[in-house]
């Protein structure tokens, strides 16, 4: 999450230079032959505007459905720091008399699995943006705290050894750690040591806690849709090769007259650059948000959400040895 007033403009130029280089040499090459006496290269821009019309369309249903799935993550992220907040409480109140240890363990287990669910958020998926060398030159402004650490080492903080390598064994450790929760929930039930509404308030936000999860791995796990994704890149290529040729003529008659007869036809290249590089880079901002855990500048921040809770809940218990907040590298925090 950038967390700075804007992305600055030279931020979105340095972001964007490969394809500015790239669009610079399609925009020349056209006005080149053009001078030297192609002059058949020249279209009409009457139907390449009406591609344009049909490109930014798209694009903006793109970006719409791009920030869609960025703010349902956030509301997602938002539901479980409430439902982590209500869930320490209730737990407190309602075992800490009779068992306060037991409130302990079950709190620790609570931020492993925050750990397990956004090192599980994090792993690469195979049309996601950050291989890329515009998305990855990038990241190295900030620090991805999941490819700083690994999972084993940091459930080392929070489960004791045999539980730790049990989880571990599991394939979704965030479900088993749930799991876990649930079982332990069950134990006290059983003994006696929670009432029948003690039990169905605490087995309630385990329900929701697994719901939020799913929902974060629903978006985690199922990209925009190819067929979308697709067009929109087949017909943003395709507007882009036809300005420079459909503005060739407008420019060369542009000059007739005037002081810049003769030479209007270069306009052609700056005029076409700026406007295939708004599109392009349109595009580029909703594939930067269409993937919302993936690490990019726009996620959501998993990391310092899942912080801020266990800050919080460890307050509940009195405890003075907070960890610290997550704070933001360059404006960007995850």
């Amino acid at each position: 999450m950038h967390s700075g007033k804007k992305f600055g403009a030279v931020e979105f130029i340095i972001w964007t230079r490969r394809s500015i280089y790239c669009l610079a040499v399609l925009s020349a090459i056209p006005t080149i032959l053009y001078y030297c006496g192609w002059q058949f290269l020249s279209f009409p821009w009457q139907p390449i505007a009406i591609m344009g019309t049909a490109v930014a369309f798209i694009v903006g249903f793109k970006n719409n459905a791009s920030y869609s799935r960025l703010w349902e993550a956030r509301q997602i992220y938002g539901a479980i720091i409430n439902d982590s907040r209500s869930f320490g409480y209730i737990l407190r109140d309602s075992i800490s008399a009779k068992n306060p240890e037991k409130v302990k363990e079950m709190f620790l287990r609570h931020y492993a699995w925050l750990t397990a669910l956004r090192f599980q958020l994090r792993e690469p998926r195979a049309w996601e943006n950050m291989t890329t060398a515009q998305f990855d030159e990038y990241a190295r402004k900030y620090d991805i705290p999941e490819k700083l650490s690994k999972l084993e080492d940091e459930l080392k903080n929070y489960l004791p050894e045999t539980e730790r390598q049990y989880i571990l064994s599991k394939k979704n450790r965030a479900t088993q750690l749930m799991a876990s929760q649930s079982k332990v929930l069950s134990e006290l039930y059983g003994n006696g040591e929670i009432n029948d509404f003690q039990w169905t308030q605490i087995n309630q936000q385990l329900v929701k806690f697994t719901d939020n999860q799913g929902k974060a791995e629903r978006i985690k796990n199922f990209p925009y849709p190819r067929n979308f994704s697709s067009i929109t890149t087949y017909l943003l290529l395709l507007f882009i090769f036809f300005v420079p040729f459909g503005l060739l003529k407008e420019f060369d008659k542009l000059g007739e007259g005037t002081i810049v007869e003769g030479i209007s036809l270069w306009f052609n290249i700056p005029f076409s650059l700026l406007v295939t590089w708004c599109f392009y880079t349109l595009d580029s901002v909703g594939e930067a948000s269409v993937n919302p855990f993936e690490g990019s500048p726009n996620d959501v921040p998993i990391t310092q959400i899942s912080r801020t809770i266990e800050i919080d809940m460890r307050d509940m218990l009195d405890e003075t040895d907070l960890p610290p907040a997550i704070t933001a590298k360059n404006n960007i925090v995850l």
